[in-house]
């Protein structure tokens, strides 16, 4: 299988990725992306962007070690995650992760799989700044959690 794991000071660079993606002589049916964005509105309040640090190598390591747990589950022919880190503004683009696979059902659900784990458990430390000056860490929501744990029972 083929990986591809980027963290990023700057903006995710999707068409570098998928420039990869396409140079790698592999047989796959079905390519699935997923890209999450810094939203203005998650309280009463607007975002005016989201701060995110990682602890480097240690999060790589475990998104490469989440990857090897959903090619235990499916066949996967490539994986890419690409993650940012520092200041990102609203409407930017934070994570992008494409997975490839023969089986569109195995590439839908490594693809899941691997986001629901970086929403939870990866290694990233995030902080919304608010239009009103206030900062706040923040902790993964309960549904996400909930959502979680279907992959871990």
């Amino acid at each position: 299988m083929n990986l591809l794991i980027q963290i990023e000071n700057d903006t995710l660079n999707i068409k570098q990725y998928q420039k990869f993606i396409n140079s790698l002589n592999h047989d796959y049916g079905a390519q699935v992306t997923f890209t999450g964005y810094v939203r203005k509105h998650d309280y009463a309040e607007s975002i005016t962007y989201l701060y995110i640090e990682h602890y480097p190598q240690v999060t790589e390591q475990e998104i490469k070690n989440i990857v090897q747990r959903a090619q235990q589950q499916w066949l996967l022919e490539a994986v890419v995650v690409a993650h940012r880190v520092g200041n990102i503004a609203v409407g930017e683009p934070i994570v992008w992760v494409m997975t490839q696979s023969k089986h569109r059902l195995d590439a839908y659900a490594a693809n899941e799989f691997i986001m629901d784990y970086l929403k939870v458990s990866a290694p990233f430390w995030k902080k919304e700044s608010f239009q009103n000056g206030h900062e706040c860490w923040v902790n993964a929501k309960d549904y996400d959690q909930e959502k979680f744990k279907k992959w871990v029972n």
